[in-house]
């Protein structure tokens, strides 16, 4: 007995569903379980256009998802801005060299070269 997944996109993958005809959100019947890799063959998305998925209000890698009928997904593109990261729980999966694009200069190491100007 099928059951469907509701599926919604962020970002640009909305305008994908938008292109398909496909409402936000959409109800896919599933009839067993299915990985995330799976799940965007199925769909026809290209896995470079998704980096992580929200399978019932939980982050998770592509590569680790699994999907079951009943779930409720939402595809995550590249891209998404850093506290908005933070808030879906998509953290850690590139970390830059330094942090926040700063660079860091040598601070002085005696005290009274600080206060000298």
């Amino acid at each position: 007995m099928a059951r469907q997944i509701e599926l919604i996109a962020f970002m640009g993958l909305r305008t994908l569903f938008k292109e398909r005809g496909w409402s936000i959100p959409h109800f896919l019947e599933l009839e067993a379980d299915m990985t995330g890799a799976e799940l965007l063959r199925f769909l026809s998305i290209n896995g470079d256009k998704v980096e992580s998925l929200i399978v019932n209000r939980s982050a998770i890698a592509v590569e680790d998802a699994v999907i079951h009928p009943g779930d409720r997904v939402a595809l995550v593109p590249p891209g998404v801005p850093g506290p908005h990261r933070l808030l879906l729980g998509i953290h850690g999966q590139a970390k830059p060299s330094q942090p926040f694009g700063l660079s860091y200069a040598a601070a002085p190491t005696a005290p009274d070269e600080r206060r000298k100007e």
